[in-house]
């Protein structure tokens, strides 16, 4: 007569509730786990994005910076050559008029360029919107109550 040998109700229990909870605790690592996934992947990206955008900001505010001193330098010799003798400067282009083109072109240019790199950056939201979304519905629904 073979004697067969069953676990305790209690023990029982409790094994399939530690299961349950060890099971509960695994689904929520791994959607962790996903979550950051889906957040590197994301930023990675938006980074490369928001690099293309920056090519042309940068550029362009390089460029104001050497237009803009330009530009004032050019007025420091129209209001000399306004206030000198008549006839002083052989050029055929005065020398401010030589320093107000160059100004203008690398202002017009830089300006141009952050406009460019601008409507770049507003075609595109650099945050993770959609990780921040699934995030959002997974809180729900861990907090959701029955």
């Amino acid at each position: 007569m073979a004697v067969e040998l069953h676990a305790p109700p209690e023990a029982t229990h409790s094994t399939t509730l530690v299961g349950t909870i060890r099971g509960i605790l695994d689904d929520f690592q791994n959607l962790l786990q996903q979550q950051f996934a889906m957040v590197r992947a994301e930023v990675r990206a938006d980074w490369i994005r928001t690099k293309t955008a920056l090519w042309p900001l940068a550029l362009g505010a390089g460029l104001f910076l050497v237009g803009a001193p330009l530009l004032c330098v050019m007025l420091v010799y129209l209001i000399h050559s306004l206030t000198s003798p008549p006839g002083t400067d052989p050029a055929a282009i005065p020398l401010w008029a030589c320093y107000g083109i160059v100004g203008g072109v690398l202002t017009l240019v830089s300006a141009a360029l952050i406009m460019a790199g601008l409507q770049r950056f507003q075609s595109f939201n650099p945050l993770p919107d959609e990780t921040a979304r699934a995030l959002q519905e997974n809180v729900q629904w861990l907090t959701k109550k029955t």
